[in-house]
């Protein structure tokens, strides 16, 4: 969906309290996780989404998605989205996982760069 400006803005203002949220509820529920992120590309905001769910280590989020903890994350952002009226074409694909330790490792701490080269490696 191409929106207006006005119209993007809010929608960016829904989005990001629907997935405050989901990120209050995944910090009680998933050990090893620490915060979230979106970003999204072009113009078409529903197919350029992406939200990154961030732990603090490498370890944790290998053992989260061991445990079953992304597919719940998953459902998070989907309750996230149809909270704030947003229709993904591709859940998976608009949800990624990362962890501060490969941030810390691969582009010094930058998530700036981390998230760009993410999107960058899922084209």
């Amino acid at each position: 969906m191409t929106l207006t400006k006005r119209q993007s803005k809010q929608l960016e203002r829904e989005l990001v309290a629907t997935l405050t949220e989901a990120c209050e509820t995944a910090k009680a529920e998933v050990p090893g996780f620490s915060w979230l992120t979106h970003d999204t590309a072009g113009e078409d905001f529903s197919a350029g989404l992406r939200v990154t769910w961030i732990f603090d280590s490498q370890a944790s989020l290998d053992r989260a998605l061991a445990d079953g903890h992304g597919e719940r994350m998953r459902a998070l952002t989907q309750a996230a989205l149809a909270e704030a009226d947003i229709e993904v074409p591709d859940l998976t694909a608009c949800t990624q996982f990362d962890s501060e330790e490969a941030c810390a490792l691969a582009q010094a701490g930058d998530w700036q760069a981390r998230l760009a080269q993410l999107r960058r490696s899922r084209h």
